[in-house]
């Protein structure tokens, strides 16, 4: 039973990692489509990371820590501050930098929250496999749109293609670990679930508004200011729509 259950886990949460892979999509592109499509993509993070914090992670830290939650919100975006602060200094200096801080923010980021979906994941299918099915099935839709927004931000902060999919993929693996450590050790790791994903709204609510955003006000023309815009938007309200149809 329990070799059984296991397997259900560790297939859900290879399942999800392989999501990360979408961004192969954007390889058949030409360079110069593939650039003007990269901003709209930026756009669409930015809202998508917003709606993800605001939606879905706070309320769900929320429910558990009530005011102590927005507290390890503060505590994320400080702390990614420091981070992309070090980056700058350690990588950057006073030359110019060929991956800019964002890239690697976003990286940990995504890797902390694959991690707790895995451990979601790990703790729905001990309570049954058809939860956990369910719970997979969940996680994996709000991972679609989400994971071709990492990967625009990615490409954007300057890691080549190629090397944007690894990445991102490498990041999606934690889901795996989670997976397996929720399966072995879920009654010494559940407590602490809230906390981390408080502190990861955090950290999306940092990269959104302070990377990318500052991006977009660049453009100074009306109708591509217009389309950023609505990209914006849809990442939210697809983020939003997604939360809304599936069950809690």
């Amino acid at each position: 039973m329990a070799l059984s259950v296991f397997l259900w886990i560790l297939a859900s949460v290879v399942l999800v990692s392989l999501l990360s892979l979408v961004g192969l999509v954007s390889l058949s592109l030409n360079r110069k489509l593939l650039s003007r499509v990269l901003i709209l993509l930026v756009a669409f993070a930015s809202g998508s990371m917003l709606a993800a914090s605001f939606f879905h992670l706070i309320p769900e830290a929320s429910e558990r820590l009530e005011a102590e939650a927005f507290k390890l919100v503060l505590a994320g975006i400080l702390v990614f501050f420091i981070i992309e602060k070090f980056i700058h200094w350690h990588h950057c200096g006073r030359e110019e930098c060929h991956v800019k801080p964002v890239g690697y923010l976003n990286l940990f980021g995504d890797g902390v929250h694959n991690f707790i979906d895995g451990v979601i994941i790990g703790a729905s299918y001990l309570s049954s496999v058809e939860l956990g099915l369910v719970t997979t099935f969940v996680i994996a839709l709000h991972e679609i749109p989400q994971e071709f927004g990492d990967f625009a931000v990615l490409l954007h902060a300057g890691f080549k293609a190629r090397k944007a999919l690894f990445y991102n993929f490498l990041s999606a693996t934690s889901a795996i670990l989670g997976g397996i450590l929720g399966f072995l050790f879920l009654p010494k790791i559940e407590p602490l679930i809230p906390s981390v994903i408080a502190f990861a709204a955090g950290g999306f609510t940092y990269i959104a508004t302070a990377d990318l955003m500052p991006e977009l006000h660049k453009e100074n023309r009306r109708s591509r200011m217009l389309e950023q815009t609505v990209a914006l938007l849809a990442g939210i309200l697809l983020i939003y729509g997604v939360l809304s149809l599936l069950p809690h």
